[in-house]
């Protein structure tokens, strides 16, 4: 099973700022059964109105996805935040409102079961951050946003295996808490869990923080020089040989489009 996380960056290109590649034409060379995804857009005029976890899970052929809204609105501009009933997916590809939503994605080849949404309160307060921008990035003060986290059950070769998909606050010590609210919650599960996302923390803290194998320990940041990795694909219940496998199977790939590249590992019995 081919897994796999991306910070799309709500489908910014930055190795070639000139050329704006399709975010479908991208995704195809991530081939993935399995992929979770952050910072992505449905209905926002800055990336043309797409709905981006539509679009990448039928560039992968993935008929199973969620899109869980973090806020409904365009971050820097106006939003606030999202509730579960702006939460939709496959079986309800659309809902009645037209507002630009902003959030994470799950995309999955096998059946997604018994689904849960956590959500986590944005930190009372900006930090300066390296942003995105023309003709080079600068730094800025940002403010946080309300996190999402999407649980699924999913049936997969392997058997039952529960994954969570996170994009977690850039503001130190905010993510931590969120990370060891998340597994905590996770942690009695009967089945083997998969966590993935764009945790904001660097190197090894995922890990450390968590007390969860990591099957990659790769630099994931920026797509150009990759230095710190944000990107994360932590674990609990695999055997040591499995999760062995899966380190020595674990890629990062440099894509057209965001500043974060994709993390894959490769998941077997």
């Amino acid at each position: 099973m081919r897994v796999a996380t991306w910070n799309l960056l709500h489908g910014i290109p930055l190795l070639d700022p000139l050329r704006v590649p399709e975010l479908a034409q991208v995704a195809t060379s991530i081939s993935a059964d399995l992929i979770g995804l952050q910072e992505v857009d449905r209905q926002q005029a800055r990336s043309n109105y797409e709905h981006q976890t539509k679009t990448v899970a039928d560039a992968l052929g993935l008929p199973f996805w969620i899109f869980a809204p973090a806020v409904v609105g365009t971050p820097g501009e106006t939003w606030e935040g999202a509730t579960d009933t702006q939460v939709h997916s496959h079986e309800h590809p659309e809902t009645e409102s037209d507002q630009p939503h902003y959030g994470i994605g799950l995309a999955s080849r096998y059946p997604l079961n018994n689904v849960k949404i956590m959500r986590f309160d944005a930190a009372p307060f900006s930090l300066p951050l390296l942003v995105p921008s023309e003709p080079r990035p600068r730094m800025m003060k940002v403010s946080d946003e309300p996190r999402v986290a999407i649980i699924a059950d999913v049936e997969t070769p392997l058997g039952t295996v529960t994954v969570a998909n996170a994009h977690l606050s850039f503001v130190p010590g905010y993510n931590v808490k969120q990370i060891r609210k998340l597994t905590k919650h996770l942690s009695d599960r009967p089945n083997p869990v998969i966590v993935l996302g764009d945790f904001n923390l660097p190197g090894r803290l995922a890990n450390l923080v968590s007390r969860w194998d990591s099957l990659a320990t790769l630099p994931t940041y920026p797509t150009f020089k990759p230095r710190i990795q944000f990107d994360h694909i932590i674990t609990k219940g695999f055997s040591e040989e499995t999760i062995t496998r899966a380190r020595n199977s674990a890629e990062v790939l440099p894509l057209a489009i965001s500043d974060h590249c994709a993390l894959v590992v490769e998941i077997t019995k």
